[in-house]
Parts: C-alpha cells; structure tokens; sequence
C-alpha cells in the first residue's frame, strides 16, 4: 500500500504500540528500522512520525533521533486537568439532551463499566486502563463535537502512555466500576452539579494514584 493513507496507517499502528507499552518511554523509534520493517519507502515513515510527534506522543532531539516521549508528575497533571475541562464541557452537552437521548448515552457507558471487573479480576491492567479510557472517551464522544473528540484523543493516548509500564495504575482496583457506574447515574439523572462534581474528584483521584504509583521503585 502506498500513498497519503499509507502514512495515517502508519502512524495508527505506532500509536497503538506506544499507548500499550510495546515501545517504552524514551525508547527511541527508528525511522530506518520501520522503514526496512514495513518495505516502503522512507516518505510515509517520516510522515507518521511527524505525525505522532505533533500529537505529543514523539519528541525529535537534533543530531539524535525521535524518541516516545517520558511523561513527568507534571505533565500527568497537565494530561488531567486538560482531561478534567474536556469532560466537565462534554457533560454540559449531555446534560442538555431529552431524557431519552440522555439515557441512550448512559446506557452505552454502563455497558462499558459493566465490562471493567472481570478485567479488574483477572489483573489485566492494560485491558483495564483501556477500558477505563473508553468510557472516557465514549463520554466525550456522545456529544458529536468533532473537535473535543480529536483532541481529547490524543490526551487519551497520553494517559494510556503513563499507565502502560506500571503493575497497576489504580490503588483501588475494586471500585473502578462503581465509580464509573455512578457517572452513568448522575448522567442518567440529569444531575448536574453532582455529575460535574464527581467528574472532577474522579479525575483529581487518578492524578494522586498514579503520580504515586509511577514514584514507586520499580518491582
């Protein structure tokens, strides 16, 4: 396959593996290998590596090459807090529809908690972190705002990047679903003020978990 469509592929395929920790961060990403890998010219490599390093997923260093990048406590702040204005914005939206449209929405989002503790048992995490991100992203998703999806996807990615090499990026795994499900409820109730509120400490939760988590010495 060859042309433009080829370098968004590209660039699909590499995000996924950075998001789920096949390339660690700081890991160097070699244009070169990918391209002897994939057997296409160089254009389409260097197009999606471009690509995902204007998503913020990449860092270029001059002289030394494009590297996935090395999140700190600051940047997962940053992540959060973009996350947390996104959101609280989507819920308005969601908030605003009838009651029928407003309770289809939530009874996708509850389909997606409902999934979370079977992973949550089985200690799959990185099952459980993109999980967790989905309904997230399902959430913002159901407004049809093209523009809040398209950039909250990246901050999904970034959040996935910070939990991909930790053991477990939760400290209470058993209430992940019942805190997703309340969501579902406040949303579902048409409960603004509650919904908003429990978004935020949602959020702030995760924040203190894995800044905590990932100042851990590794096991």
């Amino acid at each position: 396959m060859t042309g433009p469509q080829t370098s968004v592929v590209i660039a699909d395929q590499l995000r996924e593996l950075i998001v789920d920790g096949t390339y660690a961060p700081g890991e160097q990403v070699s244009e070169a290998s990918l391209t002897a890998q994939l057997r296409i010219s160089r254009g389409p490599v260097r197009e999606a590596l471009q690509r995902l390093a204007q998503e913020g997923l990449l860092v270029s260093h001059r002289n030394r090459g494009v590297f996935v990048v090395e999140l700190t406590d600051t940047d997962i702040a940053e992540i959060y807090a973009a996350r947390e204005a996104i959101e609280l914005a989507a819920a308005r939206v969601l908030l605003a529809l009838p009651a029928r449209a407003r309770s289809a929405v939530a009874a996708r989002l509850r389909a997606i908690a409902d999934a979370m503790p079977p992973l949550v048992a089985a200690g799959d995490w990185s099952a459980v972190a993109a999980q967790d991100l989905a309904f997230h992203e399902g959430l913002v998703a159901a407004t049809g705002n093209s523009r809040l999806i398209r950039i909250y996807s990246t901050l999904a990615a970034e959040s996935r990047i910070c939990m991909a090499h930790l053991r477990s990026a939760y400290a209470r795994p058993e209430a992940l679903a019942e805190e997703h499900v309340r969501l579902v409820d406040l949303l579902a109730a048409g409960a603004h003020d509650e919904l908003c509120a429990a978004i935020t400490t949602h959020l702030s939760t995760a924040v203190a978990d894995l800044t905590a988590m990932m100042s851990e010495p590794a096991r």
